[in-house]
């Protein structure tokens, strides 16, 4: 993990709307699907789309499934959160991260997470920041789960809770999954993942597009 640094190199001021953005800010959320062991290559894929700047945030278990030495961007974990935070003058990270960034994408979106977001829980540093988003930023999730995890009734409530708060499914798919089992539940394929940030690049005509 990089060493962290003050929030004042972490987190400059936005530049003026009359002044064109440089940098589109894309905040990578990963939780404790197995499905994190694909992290390093997301991230290596997201950073091809030009002027792209991206960091990310995990949480405790997701960490389980990659190495952090992989990771060639910030990476921020519940310990940063606290470690920052001393007195009421200080930053919040979970606030500064929900300023910098312009679109979040959590990828994966295991169903222990899926559920404390469908209800509201922010209980560590990822699902703070999802609580706090700015809900007129886009925001894309990528559930994966085992296939009876997929299948039961509570999930199906629990995505279409997210996406009643404006947030953009990118399905799930099905394949022989790591546990053996075969059937829908494993993350889209990283490609799959990289062209729908492409997409919302290109509907909001943002300057991450040649």
């Amino acid at each position: 993990m990089e060493p962290f640094s003050p929030p004042e190199a972490e987190f400059p001021a936005k530049k003026s709307s009359s002044a064109p953005q440089e940098k589109f800010r894309v905040l990578v959320g990963v939780t404790g699907s197995v499905a994190a062991l694909k992290l390093p290559l997301l991230v290596t894929e997201l950073l091809k789309i030009p002027r792209l700047e991206v960091k990310v945030v995990t949480t405790e278990r997701a960490k389980h499934f990659y190495k952090a030495e992989e990771i060639p961007v910030t990476l921020y974990s519940d310990e940063d959160e606290w470690r920052l935070w001393n007195g009421r003058s200080d930053p919040v990270l979970h606030i500064e991260l929900r300023r910098w960034a312009d679109l979040m994408l959590v990828a994966p979106l295991d169903a222990n997470t899926l559920a404390k977001l469908a209800n509201g829980i922010c209980d560590n540093l990822l699902t703070c920041v999802i609580r706090a988003w700015d809900l007129s930023k886009p925001l894309l999730f990528c559930p994966a789960m085992n296939t009876a995890m997929w299948e039961h009734p509570l999930t199906a409530q629990q995505v279409e809770q997210l996406k009643g708060f404006g947030y953009t499914e990118i399905p799930c798919v099905v394949k022989k999954l790591v546990c053996g089992d075969e059937g829908r539940g494993a993350m889209a394929e990283v490609g799959t993942i990289v062209e729908s940030v492409k997409k919302i690049l290109g509907e909001r005509d943002l300057p991450a597009q040649n």
